[in-house]
């Protein structure tokens, strides 16, 4: 959300402080402050500290995934780990037979993967009525 909330702001404005876009989200302050650092180490956003710092976008909203920002804050796993093994789906290779899920859940998870990699922050922020106002 914090993301599209960035992108969603006009390029003049510059930077963003972290009690703005935690206010204006709902979100606890702490709890953003340590989401907006990791994709700030991930190069997908910028962060300046200070009294006229805050955040903003480093790269371009329409070369951002959806996917990157999930595997940054979550990692993979959630591409590729078994629904009821713990671990990678690839068990069956560990001698182990694939779960009961696992010919379904794969077809779910490729969709997901598709999904997640082929829609941009742009995009989402770009979706709806009024692209200029972004709320949640």
């Amino acid at each position: 959300m914090a993301v599209i909330y960035l992108a969603s702001q006009p390029e003049s404005s510059g930077k963003t402080g972290i009690k703005k876009i935690s206010s204006d989200l709902d979100l606890p302050t702490p709890f953003l402050a340590k989401i907006l650092q990791q994709l700030a180490k991930q190069k997908i956003l910028s962060s300046t500290k200070g009294p006229h710092g805050g955040f903003s976008l480093l790269r371009d909203p329409k070369k951002i995934t959806v996917y990157d920002i999930v595997n940054t804050i979550d990692g993979d796993d959630i591409f590729t780990n078994c629904l009821m093994h713990s671990g990678p789906c690839n068990t069956e290779n560990e001698g182990r037979k694939p779960c009961p899920l696992h010919d379904d859940y794969s077809k779910a998870r490729i969709e997901r993967i598709k999904v997640f990699r082929g829609k941009t922050i742009y995009d989402l922020v770009h979706t709806g009525e009024n692209p200029d106002s972004f709320t949640i």
